[in-house]
């Protein structure tokens, strides 16, 4: 549908009508967005939420298109990618670390490394954008983004010339949760503080070695969304869904990966609503089983 209020000739520049999301997504599902833009930096994101609020229109950020399953039907509104709002600063000798919001956080810490700075190593495999991390908390192999994270940098889409920083205090981290998950606000940048004064080999060579960890046991020549499911401590998601023999358990083209049972792959030609029905089918399985649900950290857009 067209949207009551026309862009202007600059934002017609950035802003795309009738988009693929597929192609924006790391599962590569997902219909098309009425809108699409990717901003090149705050200026232009701030002009095209002053457009959206004057248009009326629903808005949706989609970061890196990590941990996203888009319906196949599409999503009305305006569809931010932000991954273009990208550059960080590092400060070897204190541990300061500013990042733009679209910053890829296995860019971050392998800049991280080579400056010396200890903290992010766990991040390397992570497919996603600092401020996706910031918003899901993001974690692996016994690091997460709150340990580490400072302050952050936001806009309230409803009042979109006014940022505001919020303090990792104020987020109420918890695994893979913070606020940010429940209050539409749009990461800007974020503050990281690392521990300065490590030998760049050594960090650069652990960091190279959770990656490589990461990728011999996951799938990552496939399309994915990284992990479905959020383990139930002290249980393992994987665990659980592999001793029930689901590996490789497939409707459609969306398939429990053989390689890692949390990750669900598109083989080639699935829909979003052939990976809705595996999560579910999984989520049920486990539940009759271990009368334990498993929760997504995926998030399911116009469903």
């Amino acid at each position: 549908m067209a949207a009551s209020v026309s862009p202007s000739p600059s934002l017609r520049q950035c802003l795309r009508p009738a988009v693929a999301l597929r192609d924006f997504t790391t599962w590569k599902v997902g219909g098309e967005a009425e809108w699409f833009a990717e901003p090149a930096g705050s200026a232009e994101l701030q002009a095209l939420l002053r457009w959206r609020l004057e248009a009326d229109l629903p808005l949706h950020c989609l970061g890196a298109g990590s941990n996203l399953l888009i319906a196949d039907s599409g999503l009305a509104g305006l569809c931010l990618c932000l991954r273009r709002l990208q550059g960080s600063r590092l400060d070897g000798r204190e541990g300061w670390v500013e990042a733009e919001a679209g910053e890829p956080i296995p860019t971050l810490a392998r800049k991280a490394a080579r400056a010396g700075l200890s903290g992010l190593e766990w991040a390397v495999g992570i497919p996603g954008t600092v401020g996706g991390a910031a918003v899901m908390n993001a974690g692996a192999q016994g690091g997460c983004t709150a340990e580490w994270l400072h302050s952050l940098r936001v806009l309230d889409p409803a009042r979109p010339d006014q940022p505001f920083t919020l303090e990792a205090s104020e987020l109420a981290f918890a695994y893979r949760h913070s606020r940010l998950q429940q209050e539409p606000l749009v990461v800007l940048s974020a503050r990281f503080r690392l521990e300065p004064g490590h030998d760049p080999a050594t960090v650069t060579a652990r960091t190279s070695a959770n990656l490589h960890s990461r990728t011999s046991t996951q799938p990552y020549q496939q399309p994915s969304c990284g992990s479905v499911f959020r383990n139930p401590e002290p249980q393992k998601a994987g665990r659980l869904i592999e001793d029930l023999g689901l590996k490789g358990l497939s409707i459609g083209g969306a398939q429990v990966s053989p390689i890692h049972a949390n990750f669900i792959v598109n083989t080639g030609n699935a829909t979003a609503a052939d990976i809705d029905a595996l999560i579910a089918a999984v989520q049920e399985r486990v539940e009759a089983a271990h009368q334990l649900r498993l929760h997504t950290e995926v998030k399911r857009l116009g469903f």
